[in-house]
């Protein structure tokens, strides 16, 4: 079971390669602050714009801090179901704890062909598999059905829901019991996602707030309400100020300003524009991270 405050995390670029001892040094800063998993070369990492010599090393190179510390789940998604699959074998080849698949973008597949796609990376490799869902990324919505669906394959483990839907989580309790464990993709309702039948988050804010995301699904966890809703509230102003334009540019700049990573993103994304870095800086010192 995957739960708490897992981190999407970023890749550090530098002079347009992948900054490996930064990105070393991110993974481990993340576990002293209490991060409970990590994600390497999900969106967030900007999988996308990474060759696949470059994907492959990241995952391998977040192991290499990570593993027999804290669960490490590997972004192996693709519109392409092979290309898919062969990610999802290398990631399990490096020591990989689980994958985190994201639905096919572009292509718009039906229901019918969602599941086929998961079912032959499933039936192709023996990994735990966290289903991503964001409709807002890749166009399609993996429904309630599909997911009923796909919980019968035995290494289906999980959802990482992005759709802002707070009703998703407990119609999918409601079909499945706790069959999936349950994870929020969306920093801003990721408490109110846990009220609904959730279990942690895949965060970008975590990114720059380790600590206090860690604290706020610890205290959840624990039923603290009065810490968790503190600490929720203290939070607000960053999530939004980290989504103000296309992530993962704004979080990076606030990354740099941790000494964390340079702000440089690969095109088609573009550097966070003077308004949005205002926008970071501001909640930032608001959290006290600066």
């Amino acid at each position: 079971m995957f739960k708490g405050s897992i981190t999407a995390l970023i890749t550090p670029f530098l002079n347009g390669k992948v900054n490996e001892k930064a990105f070393q040094d991110l993974v481990a800063w993340q576990i002293a602050e209490g991060t409970h998993a990590v994600v390497p070369c999900g969106t967030t990492g900007e999988s996308p714009t990474l060759s696949h010599d470059e994907h492959h090393r990241v995952v391998e190179l977040c192991l290499e801090v990570a593993k027999g510390k804290v669960p490490v789940i590997a972004g192996t998604g693709s519109n392409s179901t092979d290309e898919a699959i062969a990610l999802t074998r290398h990631a399990k080849q490096a020591g990989a704890d689980a994958a985190l698949v994201v639905a096919p973008y572009y292509n718009k597949p039906t229901q019918e062909g969602l599941f086929r796609h998961f079912e032959a990376i499933a039936k192709a490799v023996d990994i735990p598999i966290i289903v991503y869902n964001i409709p807002g990324r890749s166009v399609i919505d993996i429904s309630v059905e599909t997911f009923v669906r796909l919980s019968a394959l035995p290494n289906i483990a999980g959802i990482k829901d992005a759709t802002a839907d707070l009703a998703r989580p407990l119609r999918i309790r409601a079909a499945l019991g706790d069959r999936l464990c349950q994870l929020s993709g969306e920093d801003a309702t990721a408490i109110a996602f846990n009220a609904q039948g959730g279990v942690g988050c895949i965060s970008v804010t975590s990114n720059i707030a380790p600590k206090l995301c860690a604290q706020m699904q610890n205290a959840w966890a624990k039923g603290d309400l009065a810490t968790c809703n503190e600490l929720n509230k203290k939070l607000m102003p960053l999530h939004d100020a980290l989504f103000c334009e296309t992530s993962p540019a704004p979080v990076k700049y606030a990354a740099s300003l941790l000494g964390k990573s340079t702000p440089d993103v690969r095109l088609p994304l573009v550097a966070a524009s003077e308004n949005a870095r205002h926008r970071v800086e501001a909640a930032m010192k608001a959290a006290g991270l600066i």
